[in-house]
């Protein structure tokens, strides 16, 4: 039984006054590696099916994984068993309709396979010969994802995204393994990743660190790279729920109630922003909802995605909302994306440019370990990692220790003197989760460096 048709029957199965029907099938190609040497590759297959049944105002979710055609009607029938004895689904709304299926609905599901790698991987052999030439050993993966996610509901919405997924992650280390430096992309076929540009990155962050100084905790100059300003920007992004805001629980509160939309957040004209249709992070243009929660709701499956501002020029102009959400706080209607981009004023430098402007300050590969301290002011601590370099006077003069940093990416926005150019970059921390960023580097004056760290 394909997907589609895995919908069709489940639907006409359901008792429930209403349903929706999500089959999600996943497919992941992989090529990992260690010492210059390819260790491993592989590919797996996934299917999972999520069943949402609606009995009056009660709920019952079931998903599934492997579903086979002889469990499917089980499946069903414990879903609408599950929301006849649901209590009242506080996210209630009118599920949205449909008039057709999507125009690649009826198209089969084609999966990835190591295929994907045909160009890289023969460029990554030649990266290896060069790496071991240079006296480097490189480490890392690659993976390609490919979901094929299909909504239908029993109000004739059927709808169906395919999501390509990429990612590498390459780490270089000296012979000795005392110096180590990381880089990584994102990416939707892997046609477009030049693994010799980003080794030879590599290379030159291991010559940085061949000359060691040691710093003391304090606050410094920094310029965070986009890799480190995409890992604190998406933590924000999830914390801003309005829902959670409304509740007085975020740093999004305002004070004696309400949000804080409509505050300027950013001295600099900082916009930050998602897009389904972004060139290169292109994602789903309508939500899919396997469960309700705060920032997302099942009532809300199919509801069509538009590009949102959540700060415009500075200014907070959006928070994540539901249909639900959007009711109580007065707002409009904004449902989370699967991408994010941050920008700043017109004719931002490249990190180069910025180093080469910087008197004296550090230079950061990327964050790492991040955890929130305090929700109410999004205080978060984590380390640095791979690499944090001194600059002075233009110039790259050595690698320093690793340190523990305090720091509020919503305090971060109003501190920041430069926002450099934007570019398609990969989260370190997150990248499990979210890699369709776009983000500049930054310039902060005082980043907190709050202890020494012994991480390496």
């Amino acid at each position: 039984m394909n997907p589609q048709e895995m919908v069709e029957r489940a639907l006409e199965l359901s008792q429930a006054d209403d349903c929706v029907v999500i089959v999600d099938e996943g497919s992941t190609a992989n090529l990992r590696f260690a010492g210059n040497t390819l260790t491993t590759n592989g590919v797996a297959r996934s299917s999972q099916l999520t069943v949402i049944s609606i009995v009056g105002p009660g709920v019952g979710v079931v998903s599934r994984a492997s579903v086979r055609p002889e469990q499917l009607s089980g499946v069903v029938a414990a879903a609408d068993a599950a929301a006849r004895d649901a209590q009242p689904a506080e996210d209630a709304q009118p599920l949205v309709e449909g008039t057709g299926s999507a125009g690649n609905w009826a198209d089969p599901v084609l999966p990835t396979s190591i295929g994907v790698f045909g160009d890289f991987a023969p460029a990554l052999g030649e990266t290896f010969a060069a790496a071991e030439a240079g006296g480097r050993r490189l480490y890392g993966f690659a993976e390609h994802t490919l979901t094929s996610t299909f909504v239908g509901n029993s109000r004739g919405l059927r709808l169906r995204h395919d999501q390509p997924t990429g990612r590498l992650e390459l780490n270089a280390k000296s012979v000795d393994l005392k110096r180590s430096a990381w880089t990584g992309v994102a990416t939707r076929d892997f046609t477009d990743v030049d693994v010799a540009a980003l080794d030879a990155s590599l290379a030159q962050r291991l010559e940085w660190a061949k000359t060691r100084i040691d710093l003391p905790a304090g606050r410094y100059e920094t310029l965070l790279p986009p890799s480190a300003v995409a890992d604190l920007m998406i933590y924000m992004y999830w914390s801003a729920g309005a829902r959670d805001a409304l509740d007085g629980r975020t740093v999004f509160s305002k004070p004696g109630g309400g949000t804080r939309v409509g505050e300027r957040l950013a001295e600099l004209p900082v916009t930050l922003s998602s897009d389904p249709a972004a060139a290169g992070i292109e994602c789903a243009p309508f939500a899919i909802a396997h469960t309700s929660g705060r920032e997302s709701s099942v009532f809300d499956n199919g509801l069509p995605l538009a590009a949102t501002e959540w700060i415009s020029g500075g200014e907070l102009s959006a928070l994540l909302q539901t249909r639900h959400s959007a009711g109580l706080s007065g707002l409009a209607v904004t449902p989370g994306v699967d991408n994010l981009i941050m920008r700043g004023p017109e004719g931002g430098r490249s990190l180069e440019e910025m180093i080469a402007s910087t008197e004296r300050g550090l230079l950061l590969t990327c964050l790492w370990y991040i955890r929130q301290v305090d929700p109410q002011t999004l205080l978060l601590t984590g380390l640095t990692r791979d690499g944090v370099y001194l600059v002075e006077n233009g110039e790259v003069v050595g690698e320093v220790n690793n340190f523990r940093f305090n720091e509020s990416p919503v305090d971060l926005l109003g501190r920041l003197t430069e926002v450099g150019a934007s570019e398609q970059t990969l989260p370190r921390e997150w990248n499990d989760y979210f890699t369709r960023t776009i983000m500049p580097a930054v310039r902060v004056p005082d980043f907190n460096m709050s202890t020494v760290s012994q991480a390496s």
